[in-house]
């Protein structure tokens, strides 16, 4: 949809004057926040024809309009200039990705600082342990009574470890047998399918072979499954959120804070960012979630050596300053790429070193 340059004017300064003061915007505002010489007739003129449009509304109790998620939709795609953050703010951020840091603890700091630069909250989706998430290697440990130490390192620079209990007592060379062989057929592969390529194999092989690669699928089982049950969605700030009007609302405070601590329905909005790539938008109901119907959400993927693994953003008020937000969430997702990626191929040299 398409509108005159006068319209987009106004609509703009509309927004802006909105986002900034969060009170209806009346005709003489608009007129002098524009700087043209225009009636207050003509700009209700056009202001009318924007309401019918969809693109703003009058609230019951003023004679000012306020945007839509129309509205914001059509500012966002096509009148919004994003303003580069202040160099303090990007030396701040820089400052704080620590390739030395574990995965974790990056993106535990990229919630954090996303929360206290926008000043809202924010959220880091943890790296999925499913199909998109590949295999880098595995290592077996021989341990005392039938015990082996299995360490699982994916393409997102997690490590796994688990002890496992078999029933039969593998000799060092069993167990270097099928690391090596594991590593070498499956590096690089999805976890889904290096499960269905061993079981396609272990048809086919011998009663050894086939013992040893059952174990080596069960402790790539068990290591993912078990690093599942842990945090995989950070969230820092949610208590801002109370201090905005838009979301003053008790009963929808409530409901959203349920879903911050469920989570459900944020990772499957994350996951629809991380397919999507890019930084992406949610204003309202686009979401798909009623919970946020008040709210926008503004996410971005990261990744490792050029690999999306996750999705990071934040959440606000459908009436929040993207101009700032948008590059705050995107130089995130960037700085905490950056450090991931440094971070793994260090504890690849090292472990080369090894």
């Amino acid at each position: 949809m398409s509108l005159n340059p006068r319209a987009e004017l106004l609509l703009k300064a509309l927004i802006e004057r909105y986002i900034a003061d969060g009170e209806p915007v009346g005709s003489r505002t608009l007129a002098r926040s524009v700087g043209l010489d225009l009636s207050p007739a003509t700009i209700r003129n056009v202001m009318s024809d924007l309401e019918e449009l969809g693109f703003v509304e009058s609230p019951h109790t003023s004679a000012g309009r306020v945007p839509t998620e129309l509205g914001y939709r059509f500012f966002v795609d096509t009148l919004l200039k994003v303003q580069p953050l202040a160099p303090g703010e990007v030396r701040r951020l820089r400052e704080e990705f620590d390739p030395g840091h574990d995965p974790q603890q990056l993106m535990h700091t990229a919630s954090q600082l996303l929360s206290e630069v926008s000043h809202l909250t924010g959220i880091v989706m943890v790296p999925r342990r499913d199909d998109q998430i590949a295999f880098r290697h595995l290592d077996f440990v021989r341990l005392a009574d039938k015990r082996i130490l299995a360490i699982l390192v994916t393409q997102d620079a997690q490590v796994h470890n688990r002890i496992l209990t078999t029933d039969h007592e593998y000799s060092a060379s069993e167990l270097e047998q099928a690391a090596n062989y594991f590593n070498t057929r499956y590096a690089g592969v999805s976890v889904r399918d290096i499960k269905r390529g061993l079981l396609n194999e272990m048809k086919q092989a011998s009663d050894d072979l086939s013992r040893i690669m059952q174990l080596a699928i069960r402790a790539a089982g068990e290591a993912l499954e078990g690093e599942s049950e842990g945090d995989d969605l950070f969230v820092r700030g949610e208590e801002k959120l109370m201090d905005i009007p838009d979301l003053g609302d008790i009963k929808k405070l409530r409901r959203l804070f349920e879903a911050f601590n469920t989570k459900r329905d944020l990772l499957h909005l994350l996951d629809r960012s991380l397919r999507a790539g890019g930084v992406k938008i949610f204003i309202g109901a686009e979401s798909g979630y009623d919970v946020l119907s008040d709210c926008s959400v503004v996410t971005a993927p990261y990744s490792i050596d050029g690999q999306i693994v996750g999705t990071l953003g934040v959440i606000g008020p459908t009436r929040m300053a993207y101009d700032h937000v948008i590059p705050i969430v995107d130089i995130t997702a960037r700085l905490l790429s950056s450090a991931l990626s440094v971070g793994e191929r260090s504890a690849s040299l090292e472990k080369e070193d090894q």
